[in-house]
């Protein structure tokens, strides 16, 4: 029975017969901990989505920083668009006069 070799540096082999991915007498561990980092850092990204709680690469008692940061740059960003829409009534104004 042949099977075609998925990743040879961990030992993994897909068998065309059944369709399934196995191990080719090798440990699946270096896989579980990738996968496990690879869990970890989704987690994060959906965690900063709600803006609360601590990210993996933060420093202590920073919990609640997405949550300002995001809320003075929509202000900023508000400010900016009301003086953008303001400029043009007002230039609007001007002409019409």
């Amino acid at each position: 029975m042949a099977y075609i070799q998925v990743l040879p540096e961990f030992g993994l082999v897909a068998d065309p017969i059944n369709g399934i991915i196995t191990t080719a007498g090798e440990s699946l561990s270096p896989v579980i901990e990738k996968v496990a980092i690879l869990e970890a850092t989704s987690e994060d990204l959906v965690n900063m989505l709600s803006g609360e709680g601590n990210l993996l690469a933060s420093f202590p008692n920073r919990e609640n920083g997405l949550a300002i940061g995001g809320s003075i740059t929509s202000f900023w960003y508000g400010i900016a668009i009301g003086l953008l829409i303001a400029g043009i009534i007002a230039f609007q104004l001007i002409k019409v006069r």
